[in-house]
């Protein structure tokens, strides 16, 4: 009964979009499949599986656009193939035990399908939720991995811009501000005024920050030495899911051959590929635009107010994750060492 309120809990929290920072949602997310884990009586793996993608259907279909839900149900049933076939091993006595969490050439290339998850090894679930508890281990530091990387990519001297209000951009930034003197422009990131929350944390840290509309990010971008972005999520292709206007300041770094960083965590890599770009371009309530009190006009005009939007890969030139820095191209390669093949689709 406490599981089930748990569960329903996170469902309407995603579907009234009460969690909007992917962290948050992968946080709890974590920790509600442990408490599934926990809570499931069998030991065996194959039954595992089968509780945790039922309950990871009913997350991802609450809101099809919080992706990083699925990642972490993704990771989660990896964990537990991953442990599942570490003690078959050592049972066979056919290899010597591996950490579960290293990715080896045998990992890349085997494939489970002749694998029996029906067998029953009675330490198999403490080690899945012990494998779980490094997942949320994981994401509660990887903010800090990534910002620890900031003195290798941000130089004295440099002019920086970036939009929105991305926490894992701003500790970036922030972090390097610590021994570089820099500085930072900051798009107003309209309607939302992100950007203003941005530009306040960055000047309170001491960092010498402009604020700029939006309509100026291609003027100014001739001046700009570096862009640093944050993402919603990354599809497989190592394209972005970000805030609206992300497109628009990496089109205008591409055209005065300015490089783009995307600070992200490496849990909001997903596998799905983009074949249907719109699919990915959220829009939301106009009344940030235009609010309902302004009457007539409202039925005159046809009001779009996007709120995520697709960024190709090749705007891209690099990610700074929380294991080191990757080029886009390298992504893809990725999926094999956090998710299993046969999770790709939940």
């Amino acid at each position: 009964m406490v599981l089930d309120n748990q569960v329903d809990l996170l469902i309407s929290k995603l579907k009234r979009r009460q969690i909007v920072n992917s962290g948050q949602a992968a946080i709890q997310t974590a920790y509600l499949m442990r408490m599934v884990i926990a809570a499931t009586k069998s030991h065996q793996a194959d039954k595992l599986i089968d509780t945790v993608k039922e309950i990871g259907k009913r997350l991802v279909s609450a809101q099809p656009m919080e992706l990083v839900v699925g990642n972490i149900i993704r990771r989660v049933l990896h964990i537990i193939r991953e442990e599942y076939t570490t003690i078959v091993r050592q049972e066979q006595n056919k290899i010597p035990q591996f950490p579960s969490s290293s990715s080896t050439m045998f990992n890349l290339l085997e494939t489970s399908d002749d694998i029996d998850y029906s067998n029953t090894f009675y330490d198999f679930k403490q080690l899945v939720i012990d494998g779980i508890k490094d997942l949320i281990d994981e994401l509660e530091t990887q903010e800090q991995n990534i910002a620890n990387q900031a003195l290798e990519h941000i130089h004295s001297n440099e002019i920086i811009m970036t939009l929105n209000n991305s926490g894992t951009v701003q500790a970036y930034l922030k972090q390097a501000a610590k021994t570089r003197t820099f500085q930072v422009i900051v798009a107003d990131t309209s309607p939302t005024h992100e950007g203003q929350v941005m530009a306040k944390a960055l000047a309170s840290a001491g960092i010498e920050t402009t604020l700029i509309p939006d309509s100026a990010i291609f003027a100014v971008m001739s001046r700009v030495n570096k862009v640093i972005l944050g993402s919603h999520t990354v599809t497989a292709n190592g394209g972005l899911i970000a805030c609206a206007g992300s497109r628009t300041i990496a089109t205008a770094a591409k055209y005065h051959s300015t490089p783009v960083v995307v600070c992200i965590g490496l849990y909001k890599l997903s596998p799905q590929y983009p074949f249907d770009i719109e699919e990915y371009n959220l829009c939301v309530s106009p009344d940030q635009v235009y609010t309902y009190d302004e009457g007539d006009i409202l039925e005159k005009v046809d009001i779009i107010n996007p709120y995520y939007e697709y960024v190709p890969p090749e705007l891209v030139s690099l990610f700074i994750t929380n294991v080191g820095p990757q080029p886009p191209t390298y992504m893809y390669r990725l999926l094999n060492e956090f998710y299993s093949k046969e999770d790709f689709e939940i």
